[in-house]
């Protein structure tokens, strides 16, 4: 089932190839933002179906931009896709709903992922 996806993740060159991930996987990308501030807006302004975060970038970091986005729609489909070396964060994230953490570059795990997960919420 196709889902539409907004990407957050500070690095031009992780947006492109989530991107084209999730494009070739016949996904429809509805955004792409740099930082958690840009992640909230884009989820109010877009409503997507799932959204795949990294945890560390400048400005708001993916766990407080996930709080905001959750704040907004408990029910929210976020996605960490990012270095599994982060500091704490299993006990960061431990209160919040995140459908799967996923490391960076682990492709087919963020598609098997996205394949588990239902329509619009």
């Amino acid at each position: 089932m196709t889902k539409r996806i907004l990407i957050v993740d500070d690095s031009n060159f992780m947006r492109h190839r989530i991107f084209q991930c999730l494009s070739e996987a016949g996904h429809q990308v509805v955004g792409k933002a740099r930082d958690g501030e840009e992640a909230v807006q884009f989820y109010r302004n877009l409503q997507p179906d799932v959204v795949t975060m990294d945890v560390t970038m400048r400005g708001k970091d993916g766990i407080a931009a996930a709080k905001e986005i959750l704040a907004i729609n408990p029910v929210a489909t976020i996605i960490f896709y990012t270095l599994l070396d982060v500091p704490n964060l299993a006990e960061r994230i431990r209160q919040l709903p995140i459908r799967d953490v996923i490391r960076k570059g682990d492709e087919e795990g963020l598609l098997r992922t996205l394949a588990t997960i239902g329509g619009k919420q």
